[in-house]
């Protein structure tokens, strides 16, 4: 059985319109070639879609049937083939985004993200929170269409770009010795109690503090090991210790911690938006990518 669309098309022209030559006037066609394709149509089936006679036309029992079948068909394949336009375009389908903790508190993230969902209602965002170091087998692997990370060595399947380069901080309880000092160098944290992540945990940021406190030759004195930056903002707003965030984290706003401007000027991180280097970005990424990267701070 070799049934294409059009003939739907001319059936369901001719059912309406119970007349061959209005039907054939609908679909710009002459009347003979619309005759010849219902025929083929019948013969397709095996069944009698029409009874005709000189002077009128009607719907046989099975043509009804099919009538009803034949706008459905014709309905399902427009739905489909809208569906995957948009999907094409990226205003349908699911983009799946890794993210660091600190990621909601940046202004160029959190900002994309509302922006994307009023322009692009449709795309399900999934978004899972996972440390730098977790994201790249999923991005590798094409389980994550997009990561937001710290610096990091990546291989060479994926591709990066910058988001943003921000300073690191001191962040010290509010009634701490230092608090009201606005600026403080490394050296002058050397001898406090640290509150930091636990180096199991696999966070840039871990690797990215140590190796700064390293440079200054500065050993931290670690007292809490921790897995989250916002379980380390709870512990130094409790005065458990000190530590050391990217600034993105004072929006956090704890009234019971003080931020403080670190003298050394590379004491920077930076965050960088990932994807695989290999095979099509998805339109959706694509769209997200814009949104993020658009961003003043750049």
């Amino acid at each position: 059985m070799n049934i294409e669309l059009r003939h739907l098309r001319y059936f369901i022209a001719v059912a309406e319109e119970l007349h061959f030559g209005r039907a054939a006037q609908r679909l710009a066609l002459s009347q003979p070639p619309l005759s010849q394709q219902i025929q083929q149509l019948e013969q397709q089936i095996g069944a009698r879609l029409l009874a005709r006679t000189n002077r009128s036309v009607r719907l046989t029992p099975a043509g009804a049937q099919f009538l009803v079948s034949a706008r459905q068909i014709l309905q399902n394949v427009t739905v489909a083939a809208d569906k995957a336009a948009r999907l094409h375009r990226g205003e349908e389908g699911t983009l799946r985004i890794g993210f660091t903790s600190s990621a909601p508190f940046i202004s160029a993230v959190s900002d994309a993200l509302f922006s994307f969902r009023q322009r692009y209602p449709d795309v399900h965002l999934q978004m899972q929170e996972i440390n730098t170091r977790q994201q790249l087998a999923p991005l590798h692997e094409g389980r994550l269409d997009l990561g937001v990370m710290r610096n990091t060595p990546l291989p060479d399947t994926l591709e990066h770009r910058l988001l943003l380069r921000e300073p690191l901080c001191a962040v010290v309880h509010c009634a701490h010795r230092l608090a009201g000092c606005g600026t403080v160098s490394l050296r002058e944290l050397a001898a406090e109690p640290f509150v930091f992540f636990d180096p199991q945990v696999g966070t840039a940021l871990y690797s990215e503090t140590l190796t700064l406190l390293e440079r200054y030759a500065v050993r931290p004195n670690i007292a809490q090991e921790v897995g989250e930056a916002m379980t380390i903002l709870g512990l130094v707003a409790t005065g458990l210790g000190v530590s050391i965030l990217p600034a993105s984290f004072r929006r956090a706003r704890l009234e019971q911690l003080s931020w403080l401007k670190l003298q050394e000027e590379d004491a920077l991180s930076e965050v960088w938006l990932v994807w695989q280097k290999q095979g099509e970005v998805s339109a959706a990424t694509q769209h997200m990518l814009s949104l993020m990267l658009r961003n003043d701070d750049l």
